[in-house]
């Protein structure tokens, strides 16, 4: 979108505020409001941030400060504040691309995916709780009468949330995501609104404004949205399932797609596929960024009787026990991510490894059709079947050892993310849990 056209949007729509935004290492948004009457300032030079300040982006107190370059094709005018338009960007230093921005890192990985001949097209299931401070001051499910141990597709508790889902869906409406279904999920206060697929760099950037707006939301309703891994040991953990293919450089053709294979696919989709399990465990640093979130990858069932979460490296069917389903044919579905999970550097991720996987040709094997929660450990040692990491350490020190996702994050952003996630790794190891002290403290 040129200057000239944001213009007349501006005219014709009456905006007069941007907000000027990106993201940091946690997917994290950040932004200035700026006014529109600036606007030929902010297209040409940027707004300008203290990147110490702005969360974990390569900086110090002492560098020079970072211009946010707005990329007006992103921009979206805010729906409950229709005076004002939020627009990504990318983050420059000295007037170069900084390469610690993670929009620009997928968008150099999609520039790479451009050359080969592919345009990587992905949707989003991206879930999250609502929650209210309860007698304790601790935060728990907002709605006392949404007790059930399989609330899922429950429809009392989802009419009770309507204003909150109904607001939402027409908001996503106006914005022309086309939001094709809303239900309440499988933990209690879990939800799902579920949206049109686009290219990556689209989807990410709605679902980095979709966070903010669930959020935002919410708090209008005295509530609070979380899309952390595992808020709660009993109940499901909040996922962010991508549903992957690659169309040619028109985007009108589905290269993921056969007619005649029996699921659907073609030899790409196969060899993607194959790339991702091969990258699986180095990936899952990245889909599963934080400590909370290997508290969501078990086996252990909650309250509900499954964790929907994946724990085992291999492929299926319409199989929500494998890592990667096999939905529909023309798509694959990881259901490895979770909702802590930086859009931008998961997509960037997903992708090199299946294009290693298809400049590989690496073959992922028979599909899968067992229940992989039945299946005994001792089987799947016996089969081969891999598993995730079982911590965020383990996890980073898998992404350490795969040159290409780490090369793919960019050679000094792989080892700055490497650095981070071991510090919050020994920062939590540090800690002394409740379940500690209540567990050894009167034992010793």
């Amino acid at each position: 979108m040129t200057l000239d056209e944001v213009k007349v949007i501006v005219e014709e729509q009456g905006i007069e505020f941007f907000l000027c935004s990106f993201v940091e290492m946690s997917g994290a948004p950040k932004a200035k409001l700026v006014p529109a009457t600036n606007l030929e300032d902010m297209a040409a030079e940027g707004a300008g941030f203290a990147g110490f300040a702005a969360g974990e982006m390569g900086q110090g107190p002492h560098d020079p400060d970072m211009a946010n370059i707005p990329d007006f094709n992103s921009l979206t005018i805010v729906p409950w504040r229709k005076n004002m338009a939020w627009v990504a960007g990318n983050i420059h230093v000295n007037e170069q691309p900084w390469p610690y921005c993670p929009r620009t890192i997928l968008r150099r990985q999609l520039e790479i995916a451009n050359q080969k001949g592919y345009v990587f097209n992905v949707g989003v299931e991206a879930e999250f709780m609502l929650l209210k401070r309860n007698e304790h001051g601790r935060y728990a499910p907002w709605d006392a009468l949404d007790t059930m141990g399989k609330p899922c597709y429950d429809l009392r508790a989802l009419h009770r949330n309507l204003d909150v889902m109904t607001t939402l869906i027409k908001y996503m409406q106006e914005l022309g995501w086309t939001p094709y279904a809303n239900d309440h999920e499988d933990a209690n206060c879990q939800f799902e609104i579920n949206w049109v697929y686009s290219d990556a760099l689209t989807t990410a950037d709605r679902h980095t404004f979709y966070k903010w707006m669930v959020k935002t939301i919410a708090e209008e309703h005295g509530l609070m949205a979380t899309f952390m891994p595992k808020p709660f040991a009993n109940l499901t953990g909040n996922g962010a399932h991508l549903h992957m293919s690659l169309w040619d450089t028109e985007n009108q053709n589905n290269l993921f797609f056969d007619e005649r294979d029996e699921n659907g696919l073609s030899q790409i989709a196969y060899w993607f596929i194959g790339g991702i399990l091969k990258h699986a465990q180095a990936l899952a640093a990245v889909a599963n960024p934080l400590v909370n979130s290997y508290k969501r990858l078990i086996t252990a069932a909650p309250r509900s009787g499954a964790t929907w979460a994946p724990v085992y490296i291999t492929y299926g069917g319409n199989n929500r026990t494998q890592m990667i389903r096999l939905p529909a044919p023309g798509r694959i579905e990881n259901r490895s991510g979770d909702g802590a999970a930086n859009p931008y550097l998961v997509m960037t991720a997903m992708l090199a490894a299946g294009l290693d996987g298809i400049e590989n040709k690496i073959d992922p094997g028979a599909r899968n059709d067992d229940n992989l929660y039945e299946v005994p450990e001792e089987e799947l040692q016996e089969r081969g079947i891999d598993v995730l990491p079982r911590s965020l350490k383990a996890a980073v020190d898998c992404l350490g050892a795969d040159e290409a996702i780490k090369n793919a994050l960019g050679a000094e952003y792989g080892d700055y993310y490497i650095q981070v996630k071991n510090e919050e790794w020994r920062q939590y190891h540090s800690t002394v849990s409740e379940w500690e002290t209540e567990t050894y403290l009167g034992l010793y």
